[in-house]
C-alpha cells in the first residue's frame, strides 16, 4: 500500500517523525521546496534534506505536482504549507478516490487579501477532508468549528529530539558559553531565541526590557534576521545580541536562562502556530514566558501558573512585569521550570507517530 506525505521541507525537528512514520506504515515523503517566508535560510537546503533523510524523500518539480501523487496513492497526507500543494492534492486526491488527510497548523485563516480569497475553497478542504491532523488542541478547535463536528480530528503533538535538547549540560559547558557571547559571570539570563522579524516580537521584547527595574539581569538575543542591525541601535543596556547558534548547542544556552521569552504577535499573515523553542527550553527544566499569540500558550503545553507564565500578546508593560516575577520569584521559577521538564516529555514522536496512525486507520488506510 502507498502512502504519501507532501510538504515543504525537511527541517531536523520533523526527521524522527518521518522516520517512524516510514518504520511503521511505509510513508513515503514528497517535498516541493519553494519560497518559505518563515523557514530560516539555514533550512532551506531541500537537496541536502533530501540526500540526507533515513527514509524514502522525493523532490517534486512543483507544487502542482502534488496532483498527481495524491491521484495514484492509496492514502495522502498533505502538511498545509504553499500555496497551491494544498488544492492541488485535494482534487487529484478527489479524482482518484484517494482518502485525504489534512495535516493543519492553523488556528485563525490569514487576513491578506489573498488568504480571504482562498478561504472557500480552504474552508471546503476542511470540511471534505477525511481526516484532519492537528499541531494541538488550538488548532483542532478552530478545525472543528468549520467541520461543525470533531470526528476524526485529531492531535499530533509538536516534538523535538531529546537526544538533543534534553541532554545533560555541564556548568562547565555553561561558563564556557556565557564568556563566548560575553554575558556576565554570574548575571541571570533572560532568553530569546528565533528569527529576528516583527511578527516574533522582538520589537515588544525589547520595549518591554526598557522597563525592566532589574540592573543585575541580561537579555541574551540568539538568533538573526533582517531586523538585527535596528534591534542592535534600539536596545537599551543589559542586551546582549549572541547571533546565530546551531540547533545542537542551543541546550547550553538554554540551560543558562533564567526564563525563555516567545513573545510573538499576531499579524495579517501570520500566528504562530506552536513555537517549539519552548519544547527545547523546557526540555532542560526551564519556564517559557509565552504570549497568547503563541501556539503552545493556547494549545496547552505552556499553562499560566503551572508550567511557565503568560502575557498579552504586543502589551510590553505586562510582559515587563512578568519578566520581573520570574527573576524576582525563585521558588516560582524553580517550580514552573520542574513541572516544565515533566509536561514537556509527553509531546514525543511516538505520540505523534500514533496520532498519524490513528488518522490512517480513521481512514482505512492501514
Amino acid at each position: 500500500m502507498s502512502i504519501d506525505l507532501i510538504t515543504n521541507y525537511l527541517p531536523p525537528y520533523r526527521m524522527p517523525l518521518y522516520k517512524l512514520l516510514a518504520e511503521r506504515y511505509g510513508v513515503e515523503v514528497h517535498c516541493f521546496g519553494g519560497e518559505a517566508h518563515y523557514v530560516p535560510e539555514s533550512l532551506r537546503d531541500l537537496d541536502r534534506q533530501i540526500a540526507e533523510a533515513p527514509f524514502p524523500a522525493h523532490r517534486m518539480d512543483s507544487q502542482r505536482a502534488a496532483r498527481t501523487i495524491a491521484k495514484h496513492s492509496d492514502a495522502v497526507i498533505v502538511a498545509l504549507a504553499g500555496r497551491v500543494a494544498v488544492p492541488s492534492a485535494w482534487r487529484g486526491a478527489r479524482r482518484g478516490k484517494t482518502p485525504f488527510i489534512l495535516w493543519a497548523s492553523l488556528w485563525r485563516h490569514p487576513l491578506t487579501l489573498a488568504h480571504q480569497l482562498s478561504y472557500p475553497l480552504m474552508r471546503r478542504i476542511y470540511r471534505r477532508s477525511d481526516a484532519v491532523l492537528t499541531y494541538g488542541p488550538h488548532v483542532s478547535r478552530y478545525v472543528a468549528r468549520i467541520r461543525r463536528n470533531e470526528r476524526n480530528v485529531i492531535v499530533a503533538p509538536q516534538a523535538v529530539e531529546p537526544e538533543i535538547f534534553a541532554r545533560p549540560v555541564s556548568a562547565a559547558e555553561q561558563d564556557e558559553w556565557r564568556a563566548q557571547v560575553g554575558l556576565p559571570e554570574h548575571a541571570p539570563v533572560v532568553l530569546f531565541t528565533g528569527r529576528l522579524v516583527r511578527e516574533k516580537g522582538v520589537h515588544t521584547l525589547i520595549d518591554a526590557w526598557r522597563r525592566v527595574d532589574r540592573p543585575a539581569a541580561v537579555l541574551c538575543i540568539v538568533g538573526d534576521g533582517p531586523l538585527q542591525d535596528r534591534l542592535k541601535r534600539e536596545a537599551p543596556p543589559g542586551v546582549v545580541f549572541a547571533g546565530r547558534m546551531p540547533r545542537e548547542r542551543l541546550p547550553v544556552a538554554y540551560a543558562a536562562c533564567q526564563t525563555l521569552v516567545v513573545p510573538s504577535i499576531a499579524t495579517r499573515r501570520f500566528l504562530e502556530p506552536w513555537g517549539l523553542v519552548c519544547n527545547e527550553a523546557m526540555m532542560q527544566s526551564r519556564p517559557v514566558i509565552g504570549s497568547g499569540a503563541v501556539g503552545a500558550v493556547i494549545g496547552g503545553l505552556v499553562q499560566h501558573g503551572a508550567t511557565g507564565l503568560a502575557f498579552r500578546a504586543g502589551k510590553a508593560p505586562d510582559l515587563a512585569r512578568t519578566i520581573q516575577q520570574m527573576l524576582d520569584e525563585h521558588e516560582l521559577r524553580e517550580r514552573l521550570g520542574r513541572l516544565a521538564g515533566v509536561k514537556v516529555a509527553d509531546y514525543d514522536y511516538p505520540a505523534a507517530a500514533d496520532a498519524f496512525a490513528e488518522a490512517l486507520g480513521s481512514v482505512g488506510a492501514i
